[in-house]
């Protein structure tokens, strides 16, 4: 059986955010027409629709978070704030007409590959089938909010939400409000409602290293400027680039020298907090960069409000009306805000993705994700992942990693284009080797130097990160070896099973 008579593909990519869109208008732009984009929500924008929380904001650049194929001359400011990169991401899709191509409402729940048609059997929750011979998933890593497993959390009484889900309903003017959670997303939202609340009871398990976001708008003459002169936007955009990427040394070789941030983030605090107590309870006790380095200029002075109460005991529970800490202690509150985080490491849940032999994805990744490239699992043919297993970013703009996998999806698709393939699997040995190496790297990084954060399982396997530049990964992913996939044949021997061209 031939897995598809012409040149076309049929191609279904899952989500609509940076990866999903960034693949569509590069799939146009190479000749793909016929894909369609599923959609859970009822409009685009992944984490950028989903996250609208007070003062939501982006910590990379704007210039450099955004596609490099598609500049915006006219940016705000320098850091992006939620609405203007979601209102971007709908220009893109508006202007490379996406809509067309996108289903919404629609929720991929199980996937299987289908070794006798060669095509990947989609089901959404609508109960309706879609059928694919390439399936690209663009979920990202920070879609699924993480609840917390908190004891009576079920049964408090009040407005309950988590950042990631924000309800805009809630008025929280006046009223009594916890947030559970000091990570990158409560240290933009707590700012914002500190002025409206009664009091803040703000719980803390870890504090974070914080250091000054170096932001403020672009004036009109800048504007004019990337606007008139191309050349100067891009200029800009590989300023920002170069002077960002020599961080990577420091996060994956010689961590001592972010040493320098310690104090930087003390210096911000002593500034700014005049209770000495809630100052030192502030600080770290893990090395710098062993989690996520978080930038604000108006988090210290939020905290430093006589309205917050920084709690640091361990939570036990909740009732109706109040948060329980360590010892029965007691704070009542009239709301709740979850600032937990997302579930990172689990990729691709709770999608059931089945590949050959009735392989489930869940299965395999039980103790880790893995993936050849963060693209390629072995035994799921014609499947390739962005923004997979060890991609993720604590340096750099996701976005250049996002361009670097679209293109080596690319240079898959054109070779699928062949009407003699069926399809290509990744090399399990390949992809063994590929990742040894890489969790070997990794173990010489700074996000080993022994605290747990939202990069790593609850094993301690760093899945998430990349340990090195970004440039690395692109001279990586910029060439597609043949050598390391079984293609194939669409005119197997063996009917049934097919066999490598």
């Amino acid at each position: 059986m031939m897995a598809h008579k012409d040149s076309t593909l049929n191609i279904v990519i899952i989500g609509s955010g940076f990866g999903g869109l960034g693949m569509a208008m590069q799939l146009k732009r190479a000749g793909f027409g016929h894909f369609t984009i599923l959609e859970k929500a009822d409009s685009l924008g992944g984490t950028w629709r989903d996250n609208t929380y007070p003062g939501a904001a982006c910590d990379v650049q704007s210039h450099l978070y955004s596609y490099s194929f598609e500049p915006k001359s006219d940016w705000s400011r320098k850091f992006g704030l939620q609405p203007e990169i979601r209102s971007y991401l709908e220009q893109c899709a508006d202007k490379y007409r996406l809509h067309e191509h996108i289903r919404f409402n629609t929720e991929v729940t199980a996937a299987r590959f289908d070794r006798a048609s060669a095509q990947w059997r989609i089901e959404t929750r609508d109960g309706q089938e879609h059928r694919a011979h390439v399936l690209i998933p663009g979920c990202g890593q920070l879609n699924q909010p993480a609840m917390p497993d908190i004891d009576g959390l079920d049964r408090f009484q009040g407005p309950l939400f988590h950042s990631a889900r924000w309800d805009h309903d809630v008025d929280l003017a006046g009223k009594r409000v916890a947030v559970i959670g000091t990570g990158a997303s409560a240290i933009q939202f707590v700012p914002q409602i500190v002025p409206e609340v009664a009091s803040l009871k703000l719980f803390q398990r870890s504090g974070a290293w914080v250091i000054p976001k170096p932001d403020r708008p672009f004036t009109g003459f800048e504007q004019w400027l990337f606007e008139a002169m191309p050349l100067a936007d891009r200029l800009y955009r590989a300023f920002i680039y170069w002077r960002i990427e020599t961080r990577a040394l420091a996060f994956t070789r010689f961590g001592f020298l972010l040493n320098g941030l310690k104090w930087q983030t003390r210096r911000l605090a002593r500034r700014h907090v005049r209770d000495p107590d809630k100052r030192a309870k502030l600080i770290p006790d893990y090395p710098v960069g062993c989690k996520r380095i978080l930038i604000s200029n108006d988090w210290f002075p939020a905290v430093d409000d006589d309205r917050v109460d920084l709690v640091t005991d361990p939570i036990e529970s909740v009732d109706d009306n109040a948060v329980i800490t360590q010892g029965g202690v007691r704070h009542p509150v009239d709301a709740i805000i979850l600032g937990t985080g997302f579930r990172a490491t689990d990729f691709l849940t709770p999608m059931t993705i089945t590949g050959l032999d009735g392989r489930d994805l869940n299965a395999v990744w039980k103790d880790g994700a893995e993936a050849y490239k963060g693209i390629s699992v072995a035994g799921f043919p014609n499947l390739f992942l962005l923004y997979g297993p060890n991609t993720n970013l604590a340096h750099s703009s996701i976005v250049f990693m996002l361009e670097s996998q679209i293109r080596y999806v690319i240079k898959c698709l054109r070779l699928l284009r062949d009407p003699a393939l069926r399809y290509m699997d990744v090399k399990a040995d390949r992809q063994h080797d590929y990742n040894a190496r890489l969790q070997e790297t990794l173990s010489h990084t700074v996000w080993e130097a022994g605290c747990h954060s939202w990069y790593k399982t609850a094993s301690g396997r760093n899945t998430n990160n990349w340990p090195g530049f970004t440039f690395s990964f692109r001279l990586m992913t910029s060439k597609l070896e043949l050598s390391d996939y079984d293609l194939y044949s669409a005119y197997p021997a063996n009917e049934k099973q097919g066999k490598p061209a």
